[in-house]
């Protein structure tokens, strides 16, 4: 069964979203559903009274909603409870919300879009730039980021080639990629950046971005000729392709004496897009 893993904006709070090729659906975590309906502070313990509280529903999310593998904050993939389109329209019905129905439409969007996108491709490219762009984020940066995810979905698709397990091996690599050029794991460099449950790569700067894809471009490449077989000789590569990225690091911080690597997050990157605009804007 071949999934695609995804992210999708609800009054842009992100709701985790996996697309089964076989059945052609998507599948929602119910859990990130209910927060977004709700605004609880824990949608985990609201869902467990809701199901408590309405046994029906109960008995219809234990025998009708399977669990998914979706990242986690983290990177790594876990199990958590899902719902295609069907299955939340009747969890949406137990939910006293406001937003119920704005979400409903919302929701048959997301359905729509995406059937138009398996027949125009690029479809897919023009809602990841509506997204970022609704999200503040420049044009230039908007460029980079879609760069970045056809470099990663590259890797990954190599490393699928290769037989790598979703997961904890993809994860474990990417540390090494992270730890090689940037000189900190995924989670030490999400706690630089001030983040927790945002998206890493969401928040860094173009050039953070541009080495981050030399990195898995050169690891993909390398792994490509060498066909790496075991997981020792897999870290070897994804070392060897991550370290061209920092000896390109280490030259351009020689060059310009200023850090690559930024404690800058999301917030702070479109704060600056915006205050070069207002400063272009008065000298027009």
């Amino acid at each position: 069964m071949e999934k695609e893993n995804s992210i999708k904006l609800f009054e842009e709070k992100r709701i985790r979203s996996v697309w089964d090729e076989t059945e052609e659906e998507w599948y929602f975590s119910v859990v990130d559903v209910i927060g977004v309906l709700t605004d609880s502070a824990n949608p985990t313990d609201y869902l467990k009274k809701l199901r408590k509280r309405d046994a029906f529903l109960g008995e219809y999310i234990g025998t009708n909603c399977p669990q998914v593998a979706m990242a986690t904050e983290t990177g790594k993939l876990r199990k958590t409870l899902a719902a295609n389109t069907a299955q939340l329209f009747r969890i949406i019905q137990s939910i006293p919300s406001k937003k119920a129905e704005p979400f409903k439409l919302w929701l048959a969007e997301v359905a729509k879009q995406r059937l138009d996108q398996l027949q125009d491709p690029e479809l897919s490219i023009e809602q990841a730039m509506t997204d970022y762009k609704r999200l503040g984020y420049s044009d230039h940066w908007i460029n980079q980021r879609l760069k970045s995810i056809e470099i990663r979905k590259a890797l990954t698709d190599e490393w699928k080639r290769l037989g790598l397990e979703e997961g904890i091996e993809f994860a474990a690599l990417t540390d090494i990629i992270y730890k090689t050029w940037a000189g900190k794991t995924a989670k030490e460099y999400k706690k630089f950046k001030g983040l927790k449950k945002e998206n890493l790569r969401d928040n860094m700067t173009n050039k953070e971005l541009v080495l981050n894809m030399l990195a898995e471009l050169s690891t993909k490449e390398i792994s490509e000729t060498t066909n790496p077989e075991t997981f020792p000789e897999h870290e070897d590569v994804a070392r060897r392709g991550s370290n061209i990225a920092k000896e390109a690091r280490m030259k351009l911080e020689a060059e310009t004496g200023k850090n690559v690597v930024s404690p800058l997050n999301a917030k702070d990157i479109r704060s600056i897009e915006d205050h070069k605009n207002n400063l272009s804007n008065r000298s027009e």
